[in-house]
């Protein structure tokens, strides 16, 4: 079995990226990371790492954008494209083209969106989550592959909350991203197994 040639689309600090970065055994290589954000500290992240990494800014023109974005993508030739706090939506061709996954701070379909903690928080929810899925042509609708819980407090900010689910995310995230590399994940629809 090859490894796995992995291409992260990143918009902010990176720290799901680092997270990849730093899993033992994942079974593919990070190869080139993408940003829509010159100044992200992601591509800082992957350059520390001696990892391509380009932005791609999004100017008037989006089929443009996206074009040059697909352009980008394609040269890295990944078996996996991985949103890891990308706040672009990407088009039906892009989410067709490869297999594309995401990691959303909810527990999906709860709280699609870019704001799913202050969502979460506004509805006074129990307990939120985090959920890693393939994306689809439609914002947080794709096929549910891992989820995790975690409690609400009662004196939770959108800050303290996303904290908590940050750390879940860092783990969520190399666990599915491992799984894919070991061939490992199924799937039939909008079901999705992960054998052990």
């Amino acid at each position: 079995m090859h490894r796995k040639r992995l291409v992260v689309l990143a918009s902010g600090t990176g720290t799901n990226l680092q997270a990849l970065l730093d899993a033992r055994d994942l079974g593919g290589d990070v190869v080139g990371v993408l940003s829509d954000r010159p100044a992200a500290l992601a591509l800082d992240r992957a350059r520390d790492r001696g990892i391509p990494a380009t932005a791609v800014e999004l100017g008037a023109d989006r089929a443009r954008w996206e074009a040059e974005l697909c352009a980008r993508v394609a040269d890295h030739a990944p078996d996996l494209v991985i949103l890891a706090g990308f706040m672009r939506v990407l088009s039906v061709g892009f989410v067709h083209r490869w297999p594309v996954i995401n990691v959303h701070p909810s527990l999906l379909p709860a709280f699609p969106g870019a704001h799913a903690v202050e969502d979460a928080l506004a509805w006074g929810v129990k307990v939120a989550g985090v959920t890693v899925h393939f994306v689809d042509e439609l914002v947080d609708n794709g096929p549910v592959i891992a989820q995790e819980a975690v409690d609400v407090l009662d004196d939770d900010t959108p800050a303290t909350l996303h904290a908590r689910m940050r750390r879940v995310e860092h783990r969520l995230l190399p666990s599915v991203v491992r799984a894919f590399c070991a061939d490992r994940v199924d799937r039939d629809g909008r079901h999705v197994r992960i054998r052990p």
